[in-house]
């Protein structure tokens, strides 16, 4: 559903939106997301002009090669979060553990990917920050170890031909594009999520180490055996602009565990649990295979994961595919 008339010509900002849906002191931490997103996206516009190319020499915790990117939105975000009142603490895919800030009476902790598919940036591919926001309670991994479910808030900032964040406080799903004068402004709210749509999204050359019975579910889809639906590929392998396509377009994403990596790859505090908010806000579904992802408790806070998201039918047509598998084997 596109915004209202009357908002488009208000040009409603982020922090305006949430601040009357939410309240200032979640308002301010998007403010600061929205500010550090600007500045992302105008480091990736000007990447070939500058020296913001490749990899920087290091690793991250993850054990996987830094781009220069990486560093400068990992080190934007914490700066401007840190300078919020309402922020207590982050975590962030770049950091062994929580960089906490010592703000006495801080209501939030922020958990983000600063800048997924990073790898992409050489070859001009869409990129992307993923973001969720949990209520501080005590201690601050514990704060971030509680259920999907517990979240405050979640999005994503998509840099493409547009840049755009989309966003959910738990009551829908909101888009805000950055405009001319660098404002992230609402262009659609109360958006859903098809229920059946027509692709597909998945790494296939990974296909022959996952398990059978997600093989069986992509082969289901081609034969058109889901609901008469002949489904089509799509893949771009950056986390954000598969998932955007899914969110406009419906259909499903998956990324199965594999022999390689048999609890997943995707991070579940900031790569899956924000999206699978977003998704479930939209109208939409994500599970782990056989349980709803936002009922999964993380161990730690770079607990990875499998994650099947998207349109209703085709992830609860893989659930229930996991399920039964299941069921067979005990």
């Amino acid at each position: 559903m596109m915004a209202s008339q009357e908002l488009m010509t208000k040009l409603v900002t982020v922090e305006e939106y949430v601040a009357a849906r939410a309240g200032a002191g979640l308002a301010d931490v998007f403010g600061a997301i929205a500010a550090a997103a600007r500045q992302i996206e105008r480091k990736i516009r000007r990447a070939g002009l500058e020296d913001v190319y490749g990899a920087v020499g290091s690793v991250n915790v993850q054990g996987e090669q830094q781009q220069k990117l990486d560093v400068f939105a990992n080190d934007l975000l914490t700066r401007l979060l840190g300078e919020s009142s309402h922020v207590a603490a982050i975590v962030s895919e770049e950091d062994e553990g929580p960089v906490k800030f010592g703000q006495d009476g801080a209501e939030f902790v922020v958990v983000f990917d600063p800048l997924d598919g990073s790898s992409n940036i050489d070859v001009n591919v869409n990129v992307g920050t993923i973001f969720s926001v949990v209520r501080r309670v005590g201690d601050v991994v514990a704060s971030v170890l509680k259920p999907g479910t517990e979240q405050v808030a979640a999005g994503y900032c998509l840099y493409g031909p547009s840049a755009v964040m989309v966003m959910t406080i738990g009551s829908g799903v909101a888009a805000f594009t950055l405009d001319e004068e660098e404002r992230f402004v609402l262009t659609a709210e109360g958006m859903r999520m098809p229920e059946q749509g027509p692709y597909y999204s998945a790494n296939e050359a990974n296909e022959e180490s996952w398990p059978g019975v997600y093989r069986e579910y992509l082969q289901s889809l081609v034969r058109g055996e889901l609901g008469g639906q002949e489904y089509g590929s799509r893949y771009i392998g950056s986390l954000v602009a598969d998932f955007h396509r899914t969110l406009l377009k419906g259909g499903v994403f998956l990324y199965p565990p594999t022999k390689k990596a048999a609890r997943g790859k995707l991070r579940l505090l900031y790569e899956a649990y924000p999206l699978a908010m977003v998704a479930e806000q939209a109208g939409g579904a994500a599970v782990d295979g056989e349980s709803r992802l936002l009922e999964v408790r993380a161990r730690g806070i770079h607990d990875r994961t499998p994650l099947v998201i998207g349109s209703q039918t085709e992830v609860e047509a893989l659930r229930k595919a996991v399920q039964k598998t299941a069921e067979e084997v005990e």
